[in-house]
């Protein structure tokens, strides 16, 4: 027999969500209070991967003489405008959804309004999104005034970008509708967000690791978030550019539909 765990997870993955100009209100309202602490919401979001670029870019980077044909700090470029995205998206998702969920019952007051629950959580996700994006958005202007990445070919890699950040946004909401406690969410970081930033391609080639860590690799969205960056900065496409962008709408859809489905029951209940 199967588990009711299993099955409600296998219907929750196909529950597509319903959703009108309510999301928009809700990403409009999170817009209007983040205007009012642009300044300071914005500068954490850049100033840590600037950190590692100018500590492993620019100190590493002196024994480093090159990868792929490309200085060290060129070759983690796109990877520190992709782990800021993550980062934002994950905390975003998780701590902020989590408390607006269990301390400030913001979506609770919100039901309270015509707006369907549906429409929370997609205007949830779709602002988690927005300033993820921003964060990428805010390191890629940096690391294009230090030269470190072509401005012409920045468009459609921050298009990638974008649908990386839905897929983490999506990810941390549905942890925020699953945790008993803020600990929950140390777990997934250590467990799983950490080591992404770390073994996937960022600091060194995927080629470097061993073979099963390889494959691994592959199955984590950073991977084919930063593949596809480093694709359009060098302008090299191979097929993987296809798989990659499949993997990130699957995944983006997936949980997203997961999200959706949790994050109404926990309303709920």
């Amino acid at each position: 027999m199967i588990d009711k765990n299993v099955k409600q997870f296998a219907l929750d993955a196909f529950q597509f969500p319903s959703f009108g100009r309510g999301a928009i209100s809700v990403w409009r309202r999170n817009y209007l209070y983040f205007s009012q602490t642009v300044l300071t919401s914005l500068s954490w979001i850049f100033v840590e991967p600037l950190l590692y670029l100018f500590a492993l870019g620019y100190g590493l980077g002196h024994f480093v003489k090159e990868i792929d044909g490309q200085s060290y700090a060129q070759f983690i470029a796109p990877a520190m405008m992709a782990t800021s995205g993550m980062f934002v998206a994950f905390f975003e998702g998780t701590y902020s959804t989590y408390t607006k969920m269990t301390r400030q019952f913001t979506y609770q007051t919100i039901l309270l309004s015509p707006l369907e629950s549906d429409e929370i959580v997609i205007g949830e996700i779709l602002w988690i999104t927005t300033k993820a994006f921003l964060s990428c958005v805010s390191v890629a202007i940096v690391l294009a005034a230090l030269g470190l990445v072509p401005v012409t070919k920045l468009a459609p890699a921050l298009a990638i970008l974008f649908l990386m950040c839905w897929v983490f946004a999506a990810f941390g909401v549905w942890l925020s509708t699953l945790a008993k406690s803020y600990e929950w969410f140390s777990y997934s970081q250590s467990g799983l967000i950490t080591p992404m930033s770390l073994f996937c391609g960022t600091y060194f080639p995927l080629q470097q690791l061993p073979e099963f860590l390889v494959y691994f690799s592959y199955s984590l969205p950073l991977t084919h978030g930063l593949m596809s960056v480093r694709m359009f900065l060098s302008g090299d496409f191979n097929s993987m550019f296809f798989v990659n962008l499949i993997y990130l709408l699957a995944s983006g859809i997936f949980l997203t539909n997961l999200a959706a489905a949790r994050f109404e029951r926990r309303l709920i209940s």
